[in-house]
């Protein structure tokens, strides 16, 4: 028997249009069904397996988690939630992003997401991380399009 989720709905952030729409789906689901609202935005980084392991850029500058960082802040600044309601715990993980989004939402009631985010090709109907998702996370997977009017 699988265990019973425990309320949260999980919003996934990357900035994207669709994104931006997945943040104020997710905050009215928050809001109807009282359950706490988790977004996570997820970074990696360019790296080459050079003779002694893993070797990091050396650039002046380089902060991909610091960008993701930022990049969460915009976008629920962005998405206009009225007074802190609901509260927004926020969260950043390192990796692919879809693994990392699964491992995120695991336990979680659902996990919200874009239809596609900035690298899917315009005529794609969804993207591969959504696709990723929807196949391999263990709650109910919500796709969002930046066309859908509030409900």
């Amino acid at each position: 028997m699988a265990p019973r989720p425990d309320g949260r709905i999980v919003v996934g952030v990357d900035g994207s249009p669709h994104s931006h729409a997945a943040v104020r789906w997710a905050a009215r689901l928050a809001v109807l069904t009282g359950g706490p609202l988790e977004a996570v935005t997820v970074w990696d980084f360019p790296s080459l397996h050079g003779a002694h392991g893993l070797v990091l850029p050396a650039l002046d500058g380089f902060g991909p988690e610091r960008r993701a960082a930022a990049i969460l802040d915009e976008t629920l600044a962005a998405a206009g939630l009225p007074d802190g309601r609901p509260a927004v715990h926020r969260r950043l993980k390192a990796g692919p992003a879809g693994p990392a989004l699964v491992s995120a939402a695991a336990g979680a009631a659902v996990l919200v997401l874009g239809r596609r985010g900035r690298c899917a090709p315009p005529g794609a109907r969804l993207g591969t991380t959504s696709q990723y998702c929807v196949h391999h996370a263990g709650c109910t997977v919500v796709l969002v399009k930046s066309e859908d009017p509030p409900q």
